[in-house]
């Protein structure tokens, strides 16, 4: 029976054309998806049913779908959150799961530094002024000397510390494991807790998975303990931090601005719902199109190590 590894990410298609030789001369036929769009619900269950193996983006593989896909042995996800996988049943099914730990680490933690500069700068809203004729000169403020909270201190959030330490920024980290103390000097950090970060920080920034843990992690009330002044960064899931809750504290001043890369439902536009329509036209409200993990290095290196993970996994 002929042996199918189904991959959806595009990046593959662009930058996968070696890796791809890896799997054929295993005896792997390769569907790669080469539309350069994402691939339609219906067509990825009719193909993930006949899949012996998934390098999966985005698409959901949900229980029911992993109990209808009878060849399948493997799933290697093209990143690093899992939350689009249902674990147990892949558990339950003896489908092995792969992940691409730190492939995009540095485009992810580089994404969120240019959103600090952003939004201290207004540099979103002046440039788009600009286009449209405007020439006003808004006075924002610098990095140096300002304090970053990072919750979540695995591989994202060390580099936007090195990052942010090289800026002259102090950097405070927070994580559900203990950090040695090592790690906290060789990245410039101190240890906090979360309500130290939410008080007395001037950026936060969240490197967190999707769980129900983390879920509205950072809601109504973790705004109001937050400076007036601050800015916070969601370069990970949508959903860790309270959509509406941003709107309102946006709305009543509570902090200066958000940035973000991600949303609950994504595109944000898709729900219908008005005040999302309300907070994207806000000028201190960064949204961005799931991009931070989309540099061509990253791209590139989540390419080799889901191959890996494939062929390992297929392996065992």
């Amino acid at each position: 029976m002929e042996k199918t590894i189904l991959v959806t990410p595009r990046g593959y298609a662009k930058y996968g054309q070696e890796e791809r030789k890896r799997l054929e001369e295993l005896g792997y036929t390769m569907d790669i998806n080469d539309t350069g769009k994402p691939v339609p619900r219906d067509v990825f269950v009719a193909k993930a049913k006949k899949a012996t193996g998934i390098i999966i983006g985005v698409d959901e593989l949900d229980a029911e779908l992993i109990r209808e896909c009878e060849n399948l042995k493997a799933v290697v996800k093209f990143g690093i959150g899992v939350d689009n996988i249902d674990l147990p049943t892949c558990e339950e099914k003896g489908v092995k799961v792969g992940r691409c730990v730190g492939t995009n680490s540095n485009a992810v933690a580089e994404l969120t530094v240019g959103m600090m500069f952003a939004a201290a700068r207004d540099l979103v809203g002046n440039a788009m002024e600009v286009k449209n004729g405007g020439w006003s000169k808004p006075t924002g403020f610098e990095l140096m000397g300002k304090t970053v909270g990072i919750l979540g201190f695995g591989n994202i959030g060390k580099h936007v510390a090195r990052m942010a330490h090289g800026i002259g920024m102090k950097v405070m980290a927070y994580d559900v494991f203990d950090i040695p103390e090592y790690i906290l000097e060789q990245y410039g950090a101190v240890k906090a807790d979360q309500e130290t970060i939410f008080e007395q920080c001037d950026f936060i920034t969240v490197h967190v998975p999707l769980l129900d843990s983390t879920r509205d992690m950072i809601s109504t009330e973790q705004f109001k303990k937050m400076k007036k002044t601050a800015v916070v960064i969601n370069a990970a899931r949508g959903g860790i931090i309270n959509e509406h809750a941003i709107y309102e504290a946006l709305k009543n001043q509570e902090i200066r601005a958000v940035a973000s890369d991600v949303f609950t439902s994504e595109p944000p536009m898709a729900c219908g719902e008005l005040w999302v329509e309300e907070l994207l036209k806000m000028d201190n409200f960064i949204l961005t199109a799931h991009i931070a993990s989309r540099s061509q290095e990253a791209e590139m290196n989540t390419v080799t190590e889901s191959t890996n993970q494939m062929i390992k996994l297929l392996a065992e």
